[in-house]
């Protein structure tokens, strides 16, 4: 029973990481269509994909645990906040690697995408929404 409520708010999350994802990579790619330089796009494409998980994941995701309580909740936030940031440089770095290797950004920005994903997956699990 608990490893199948497992199983489903793993869907859900993979749910509300395409949703974030979305966001992402529309705007990744509008920048990259507008001459932003690849990693400046990568980061600011990711930052609005922080705030579109945040929304996703507190709402339908992790919804048993979200704080109610005013503090504990900006508390719960910042945590949020800071593990988008371990996956925002994960992703910065990933693209600047693949950039200066001469790897095409789409590719680099899909392989930091699925570490990412495992890394933020992870510390909110284990640490904001705990």
């Amino acid at each position: 029973m608990i490893d199948r409520l497992r199983r489903i708010m793993l869907l859900r999350y993979l749910l509300a990481s395409v949703g974030a994802l979305a966001v992402d990579m529309v705007s990744f790619l509008a920048l990259l269509a507008l001459g932003v330089v690849p990693v400046l796009a990568s980061a600011a494409g990711y930052s609005l994909g922080i705030v579109a998980h945040w929304l996703l994941s507190s709402r339908a995701v992790f919804t048993d645990s979200v704080a109610e309580e005013r503090g504990a909740r900006t508390r719960q936030k910042a945590l949020f906040v800071g593990s988008a940031l371990v996956g925002l440089v994960l992703t910065t770095l990933i693209v600047g690697m693949g950039t200066v290797l001469g790897v095409d950004s789409r590719l680099s920005k899909i392989i930091a995408i699925a570490i990412s994903f495992a890394a933020t997956w992870l510390l909110r699990k284990r640490i904001v929404f705990s």
